[in-house]
């Protein structure tokens, strides 16, 4: 059986259903793991910015029912926390437009940048592996990803003939604090040159338990279910396949409430709302609205080595999705938002000039987004986004240098009233690497990108009842632009690794929710976007031991802070400090147990409006056991306790954290096999 498929030229990458546990900021050997969502497919290693990798056994572990929850944990990467359903990631303090998720390379294109309640829709029972690059070499991507980039691989376009001619991999998982049942399936099957896959996945989980009284988070059910279908060429040199998705998904609108909001001149009004909240649901009786969404997507995918003189890789990605949910309460549907989106890139890798190997590239996207009822407080728009780019390397002995270049055009286009609005943004970038002693790497990263305003952030004017507020859009908005400076010290192999960096993202024109400054009533707040310079710096870190043979231990934290310069304030939902402590011990040759803790600390540091959250500590605890049967069949079994101590948990992240409880005590149990 292949464990790897076709990668381009120089790239291997382990990618096979019980590959070793790899996470990027930790374990050993990861310089020669490769990160596909680098511009040349380059080694975790030699990145000039802080990378992480997440596959094999410990993605099996960490696996949740959403990105954000997978990830958090992670030096640097916290969860928005909007209920067990949505659950973005916020990297370094940042999040929604300015973190953004691809799905192999082409963004996932759904609505979940539009609003903290809108669900991020990769499947991530299917994902064979998840790669999130921080700070300045997410440049390829978009100069609006400040914050970050995370790819989620999938296996939905097959790479490889199986060489057997099939193989299935198989995952089931339950657990004890929301009564979840999940599974996933997948068949990749293939003859000469052409291969099959079908997938498919099914989760149901109840509203989950919370320590205290009440003793469960009212309407924090969860539902999905998905299936693919791929088939593609695969020859010597490269392949070319295209795959057909389906995602349907049903979950809790937490401490959603509407108010009859209206004006009397520029000042907004709100009082109590006439709906009765409450609705039958399988999952029992619940106060909170529930949005029931729905995506089918498109996604052709190639690669071909070699593909004409002077370059040496062509690499396509096209993706094509019709993306609709409703937000219901009761029996009446409140909103419908529609988002019908179209990206395109294509990349190619030139022969080393001078010893300087690159990929130039473009990029085009259309998103043509709608919302209808009565929470329609963005008017439908057309945005269409266009880019070129060039990212260079050169490595002349022990240092290697990066540079790129991205250059985007952008147009919004107002449906039946509003002024339409262009926008022109251009982002550079430059990096090193130097291996100073062996095995040590010191790097350091500069960039200057520039996102363009998001329609939402132009065009808003209404209530808002995921986030309670008033949202003023403002048409006037230009660009941010971000300096961003990263300085890092990293020891991926041996007995001792660690990975450090500092980082410091001073923000012109940081675009932000103003508070009005005045009480509308029915618990809103009346917000304006408005732009003034903007400044985020942090610490983040973690320092692996190989204690003995069998034992390893791994201390790990990360500190943010963010403010408005010029005695502006704190910027709103930057999470609190955190450190903790993770051990594994090997118990047997193929037993495993895992330990881990962490705190994270009160945070104060909050902008206006904003209140406190209190401190917590979280403790985890592991068993997994692997192998392979007479039969040749792999097989993981793992079981996994979390928040043993039944902590109160809130996450500063969230929007509804004064409302919402983190789960409590709780234990997952799960089998995967491969055959």
């Amino acid at each position: 059986m292949k464990k790897y498929g076709f990668l381009g030229a120089g790239a291997v990458a382990v990618t096979g259903l019980l590959a070793p546990p790899l996470v990027a900021d930790d374990m050993a050997a990861l310089p020669d793991t490769v990160v596909q969502a680098s511009a040349l497919a380059s080694r975790a290693g030699d990145l000039s910015s802080a990378t992480t990798v997440l596959q094999g056994e410990d993605l099996t572990r960490r696996r949740s029912a959403t990105l954000g929850d997978t990830l958090a944990g992670l030096p640097g990467i916290h969860s928005s926390g909007f209920g067990p359903g949505v659950g973005r990631p916020v990297i370094r303090g940042l999040e929604g437009s300015r973190v953004r998720v691809l799905s192999d390379g082409t963004d996932v294109l759904d609505a979940s940048t539009s609003s903290p309640d809108h669900a991020i829709t990769g499947e991530m029972q299917l994902l064979e592996r998840i790669e999130v690059i921080k700070g300045p070499a997410t440049l390829m991507y978009g100069g609006g990803a400040i914050g970050g980039v995370v790819n989620l691989i999938d296996r939905r376009v097959p790479t490889y003939v199986p060489e057997r001619g099939i193989e299935t991999d198989l995952e089931l998982r339950g657990n004890t604090v929301a009564d979840e049942r999940a599974g996933a399936l997948g068949v990749t099957a293939g003859a000469g040159q052409f291969a099959l896959r079908l997938e498919g996945s099914r989760l149901d989980a109840d509203p989950y338990d919370i320590p205290g009284s009440p003793s469960q988070q009212a309407g924090a059910f969860n539902e999905s279910d998905s299936a693919g279908l791929g088939l593609s060429w695969i020859g010597d040199r490269g392949y070319l396949g295209l795959a057909y998705s389906e995602q349907n998904r049903e979950y809790g609108l937490l401490a959603h409430e509407h108010a009859d909001c209206h004006t009397h001149g520029p000042v907004w009004h709100c009082g109590g709302h006439g709906h009765d909240h409450g609705h039958d649901h399988d999952h029992g009786d619940h106060d909170a609205a529930y949005i029931d969404m729905r995506q089918q997507r498109w996604d052709l995918r190639g690669e071909y080595r070699q593909p004409f003189a002077g370059f040496e890789r062509a690499r396509l990605r096209v993706a094509h999705t019709d993306y609709r949910h409703r937000e219901i309460e009761g029996s009446e549907v409140g909103t419908r938002f529609e988002n019908q989106g179209s990206e395109g890139r294509l990349e190619l890798t030139h022969n080393p000039i001078g010893g300087w190997r690159g990929v130039v590239g473009g990029q085009t996207s259309r998103r043509d987004f709608s919302a209808l009822g009565e929470e329609a407080y963005v008017p439908a728009t057309l945005t269409a986004n266009h880019a070129l780019f060039l990212v260079e390397e050169l490595e002349r002995g022990d240092w290697r240098y990066e540079w790129g270049l991205r250059h985007e055009w952008q147009n919004i286009d107002v449906k039946r009233s509003g002024r339409d609005a262009s926008h022109r943004g251009t982002s550079v970038s430059a990096g090193v690497t130097w291996r100073l002693v062996r095995d040590h790497a010191l790097f350091a990263s500069l960039s200057r990108s520039q996102r363009l305003p998001t329609a939402e952030e132009l065009y808003a004017m209404g209530p808002h009842a995921a986030t309670r507020t008033v949202e003023l859009g403002n048409a006037d908005l230009g660009e941010e632009t971000g300096y961003n400076l990263e300085l890092g010290l990293r020891k991926l192999s041996g007995r001792l690794t660690y990975r450090l960096s500092a980082y410091r993202n001073q923000v012109d024109d940081f675009i932000f929710a103003a508070d009005a400054g005045y009480d509308p009533g029915g618990d809103y707040r009346v917000v304006e976007y408005q732009q003034a310079d903007a400044v985020l710096q942090g610490l983040e870190g973690s320092l692996g031991i190989q204690a003995t043979e069998r034992l390893r231990v791994t201390l790990f934290g990360d500190t943010v802070r963010g403010k408005l310069r010029d005695g502006g304030g704190n910027l709103p939902r930057i999470p609190a400090d955190r450190y903790g402590l993770r051990l594994e011990q090997q118990l047997t040759g193929q037993l495993d147990a895992q330990l881990e803790g962490y705190r994270v600390r009160r945070q104060s540091d909050t902008a206006a409006y904003e209140t406190d959250t209190g401190a917590y500590t979280m403790l985890m605890a592991g068993l997994s056991y692997q192998g392979f049967s007479q039969s040749g069949v792999h097989y993981l079994l793992y079981a996994r306790a979390d928040n043993l101590l039944d902590d109160k948990a809130r996450q500063h992240t969230s929007f509804i954290k004064d409302e919402v409880l983190l789960p409590g005590r709780n234990l997952t149990v799960g089998v995967r096999l491969g055959f």
